[in-house]
């Protein structure tokens, strides 16, 4: 019953990563050569940089599940990796990651992060929720709504309650309040810093 339960949770997570990494890899194809440049809701990124940052994880995904530590790979990553085919190069290290994720038992694999060891589940889950809240970065710096579905947005504000307080790890802005009748993404955006109201500045 405990291998049938653990089964369950491992095709959850993976369906949520596929669904969230779709859904990014969408509105990069829709990004229009002026729009690399604009201003996203992460303070200092252009849709560019923003892109680049969730490429690059995902080509982290099989080096990390392969048991590599962040010393081994060290800076190979570093740096502008869309050149000048964004959409091909970010296609191409999600397929990787995606197979990488979905080979049998490598969710049931240490993974040995920047900040941590954890299992590869955990790692899988926060690919997801960090895909989630990017896309609605990207959606918003492209000027489209950014309305994320009911589940994923239920997912991730889930796992972001769990986190605690993401400002202390230096890699989100605080906490931006929103009222207690607010609706799960927005809750979800308060959390990772975001200003749910947020639009491209012009």
């Amino acid at each position: 019953m405990a291998c049938q339960h653990e089964r369950h949770a491992h095709r959850d997570v993976l369906n949520r990563y596929d669904e969230a990494v779709g859904e990014f890899g969408r509105l990069v194809g829709m990004v229009l050569r002026r729009q690399w440049d604009l201003p996203t809701p992460c303070a200092g990124w252009t849709v560019r940089d923003l892109v680049n940052h969730l490429t690059v994880e995902q080509l982290w995904v099989p080096e990390m599940l392969a048991g590599a530590t962040v010393a081994q790979v060290g800076s190979f990553f570093d740096g502008d990796a869309l050149g000048d085919d964004p959409l091909g190069v970010w296609t191409e290290a999600v397929a990787a990651a995606g197979a990488a994720f979905h080979a049998p038992g490598a969710l049931d694999r240490t993974v040995h992060l920047s900040y941590a060891d954890r299992d590869a589940l955990g790692y899988c889950r926060e690919m997801a929720v960090d895909a989630v809240v990017h896309s609605w970065d990207l959606a918003r710096a492209l000027g489209g709504a950014g309305r994320m579905s009911p589940a994923a947005a239920a997912f991730a504000l889930g796992e972001i309650e769990a986190y605690g307080d993401l400002s202390a790890t230096g890699m989100f802005a605080p906490a931006v309040p929103t009222g207690p009748d607010a609706d799960p993404q927005t809750r979800l955006l308060g959390l990772a810093g975001r200003d749910p109201g947020w639009s491209p500045p012009g």
